[in-house]
C-alpha cells in the first residue's frame, strides 16, 4: 500500500467506517538516519486514531531505535512490523517476507522493538510463508507471541505468490488455533459477505488493502450488514465521483501544484474506475488527466452517458 495509503486516504477511510489504520510502510534505516523525506511519512492527524505506524528493516538495534523516536514524535497508538511485503527491492535489503526464511533474525528483530517500546504495544504482518514448500505462518505467529507482539496479521498468501492466487484462509484457521493473541486476517476481502464468511476461521477482525483503494466505502458496508444482516448496494454513481474528485481537490490543496497532484492521483483514479462501467475507456483517459477542472469534465460526462443508460 506503498504510496496509497497518506494520511489523507486513511482519513477517508475512517469516515467510511474502518476501526484501525495503519501508515504506509516506513523504512526503520531512514527514520534512524533522520531522513527527511522519510520522516514525512509519519505524519498523521488525530481523526485517524487509532493508528500505528508500520516499520520494516532487519537490524534489530536500529528498528529498537527506530521504533523509540517514532513514540518521542509522533505518539502512535501502536508500532507495526511489516514482515509481509512481497516486493523484490524491500525483500533484497531483508525486509518485509524476507524475515520468513530467518526465523531468529525476525525474533530478534521482533524482541528488540518490543523491549524498545515497552509497555507500548507493538503488532505485526506476515504472510503465510515464503512459498508453497515452506509454509511457516503458525512456527512464525508462536515466535511473535513469543516475542510479545499483542495482534498479528496473516495476509493468506505466500511471498512468491504476491497479490496472485487465492489467498489460503484454512492457513490463517490454523494460526487462530495456535496462538492466544488475536489474529486479524488479510486476503480476498472485499465485500460484507466476504467478511462474514472469514469469520467463521475465528478471526478478530479482518484487514483490507486492495478493496480499499477501489472502494474505500466498503468500510461503511461491512459495519452496516456486521450489525444488521444487511447488504448495502454500492454508493451512486454521482456520490463516487464526488468523492474522487474530493481526494484529487483536497491532495492539490495540499501539494499546492495542482498539475504534479494530478498526475500522481493518476493511478489512484484508476483504482478508483474498477468495476465502473466504461472502465477501459476511463482507465486511458485518467492515464492523460492533467487538471482538476479536466477531471470533472470526464466525471460529468460519465455520469450523463449511465444515466442515459439507466433510464432506457
Amino acid at each position: 500500500m506503498a504510496g496509497v495509503t497518506d494520511s489523507l486516504f486513511r482519513g477517508y477511510c475512517k469516515e467510511f467506517g474502518a476501526d484501525v489504520v495503519v501508515t504506509e510502510f516506513v523504512a526503520a534505516e531512514g527514520i534512524f538516519r533522520k531522513n527527511a523525506r522519510t520522516l514525512e511519512y509519519l505524519d498523521f492527524t488525530e481523526a485517524e486514531r487509532p493508528l500505528g505506524v508500520q516499520l520494516f528493516g532487519a537490524d534489530p538495534e536500529h528498528l529498537g531505535k527506530a521504533a523509540q523516536m517514532v513514540l518521542e514524535w509522533k505518539q502512535p497508538d501502536f508500532i507495526d512490523l511489516n514482515f509481509g511485503c512481497p516486493v523484490n527491492k524491500v525483500v533484497s535489503k531483508n525486509g518485509g517476507s524476507a524475515l520468513l526464511r530467518d526465523c531468529p533474525l525476525l525474533e530478534r528483530v521482533t524482541s528488540a522493538v518490543v523491549k524498545a517500546v515497552a509497555p507500548h504495544p507493538v503488532t505485526a504482518k506476515i504472510r503465510i510463508g515464503w512459498d508453497q514448500k515452506s509454509i511457516n505462518a503458525v512456527e512464525t505467529a508462536r515466535i511473535l507471541e513469543g516475542c510479545g507482539i499483542r495482534a498479528l496479521a496473516v495476509h493468506g498468501r505466500t511471498k512468491e505468490q504476491g497479490y496472485s492466487g487465492d489467498a489460503d484462509w484454512n492457513v490463517i484457521a490454523s494460526v487462530v488455533e495456535a496462538v492466544k493473541i488475536p489474529v486479524i486476517g488479510n486476503g480476498d476481502v472485499a465485500s460484507a459477505q466476504d467478511v462474514a464468511l472469514r469469520r467463521k476461521t475465528g478471526v478478530a477482525g479482518v484487514m483490507l488493502g486492495r478493496a480499499a483503494m477501489s472502494a474505500p466505502w466498503v468500510f461503511g458496508g461491512i459495519r452496516h450488514y456486521l450489525q444488521t444482516g444487511e447488504v448495502l448496494p454500492d454508493p451512486p454513481l454521482e456520490k463516487q465521483w464526488a468523492h474522487m474528485i474530493r481526494h484529487c481537490r483536497e491532495a492539490a490543496q495540499r501539494s499546492g501544484v495542482e498539475r504534479i497532484t494530478m498526475q500522481f492521483m493518476r493511478s489512484r483514479l484508476m483504482a478508483y474506475s474498477r468495476g465502473m462501467e466504461e472502465a477501459r475507456d476511463l482507465r486511458m483517459r485518467f492515464s492523460q488527466v492533467a487538471s482538476l477542472a479536466e477531471l470533472e469534465d470526464i466525471a460529468a460526462g460519465h455520469i450523463l452517458r449511465n444515466a442515459g443508460e439507466r433510464a432506457s
